[in-house]
């Protein structure tokens, strides 16, 4: 299958300093399909909406939700209204590269993959924080365990899937654990997971990373839950 539009997944709370350049990173890239952005709001409280409005044309939709649900709920929000037959979750802290895209997108038009993760662990990087590091790690080896992969950023948020699997499956996790419960379902599914290189620059805590080590607990839970909940209760097509 060859793929011919893109849309790209942006959840955003709270990003005035870092959206705009996001969205003009994410629209300007060369890219060999159409694209449409989807930026989807999470409820923000400092000017990100006002941003974001100024800069909606026909390559940008803005969907603005009612209060801030969290990270998941947008990410869930974004996959509804996707129209692209190939979706990439793109966050706007400017952590990760659209030139990445091009090589995520190579599998899948050559038939190779539904779905492909872009690994922090196998490309050039801004090396993370220790602790963070060792979260990843830990969180990686529980899910090839639980569901006989060797996945190597089960975390990564850079994930591009094909939509109509996205769309097929039934996604409930508000927050930061929709990492996990996106890998544990497409696993669980049978899809081989294709992972390509990417480069990573990581914020720190002061640079207005939001997601912590308490996060970790809650992704743990995710996969080991999504393990054993039988599939007829997420799947569409069952």
């Amino acid at each position: 299958m060859t793929y011919s539009k893109l849309t790209v997944i942006i959840p955003v709370f709270n990003e005035r300093r870092t959206i705009a350049e996001a969205i003009r990173r994410a629209r300007s890239e060369p890219l060999p399909v159409d694209r449409e952005l989807i930026v989807v709001d999470d409820g923000s409280t400092d000017g990100t909406q006002e941003v974001v409005r100024q800069l909606v044309d026909s390559t940008v939709r803005f969907i603005e939700q009612p209060s801030n649900q969290g990270k998941g709920a947008a990410v869930r929000r974004g996959i509804e209204a996707a129209t692209g037959d190939v979706l990439v979750i793109y966050d706007a802290d400017l952590e990760y590269d659209p030139r990445d895209w091009v090589a995520m997108l190579r599998p899948l038009n050559e038939g190779l993959a539904k779905v492909v993760y872009g690994s922090r662990f196998t490309g050039e990087r801004r090396n993370m924080m220790f602790w963070h590091w060792v979260g990843n790690r830990f969180l990686s080896l529980v899910t090839n365990v639980l569901y006989n992969t060797t996945i190597s950023d089960m975390e990564t948020c850079s994930k591009m899937i094909d939509t109509k699997v996205a769309q097929g499956l039934v996604l409930t996790s508000n927050r930061f654990d929709i990492e996990p419960e996106i890998t544990a379902k497409l696993l669980r599914s049978g899809h081989r997971i294709w992972e390509v290189p990417i480069t990573y620059a990581g914020r720190e805590v002061d640079e207005g990373k939001k997601i912590s080590w308490k996060d970790g607990l809650p992704a743990l839970v995710a996969l080991v839950k999504w393990r054993f909940v039988p599939r007829r209760h997420w799947s569409r097509s069952e």
